[in-house]
């Protein structure tokens, strides 16, 4: 008996290499994206802190230009070490 294929569906699913599942910042799912974008996907990758935190591009950077403006040292926002964006 042969089986004849009408129609497939694909569906994929990705998901970014975190072990926390939301940014530590604004508190979004990495699978979704940062509260300024609107669409998930490489326009805001995760990035991570020499601490081995990870964050939402945007809301690191945010966060970062926040603490410069405020005149100090920009520590991470999960374990308030000094933040420098991890070698890759």
């Amino acid at each position: 008996m042969k089986v004849k294929l009408k129609r497939w569906h694909g569906v994929a699913v990705w998901k970014w290499d975190v072990e926390d599942d939301v940014c530590g910042i604004c508190r979004m799912a990495y699978d979704a994206c940062c509260p300024d974008c609107t669409m998930p996907g490489d326009n805001c990758p995760p990035v991570w802190g020499e601490c081995n935190h990870a964050f939402h591009i945007h809301c690191a950077m945010k966060w970062l230009a926040s603490q410069a403006q405020a005149g100090g040292g920009a520590p991470c926002p999960m374990c308030r070490r000094d933040f420098k964006f991890k070698e890759s």
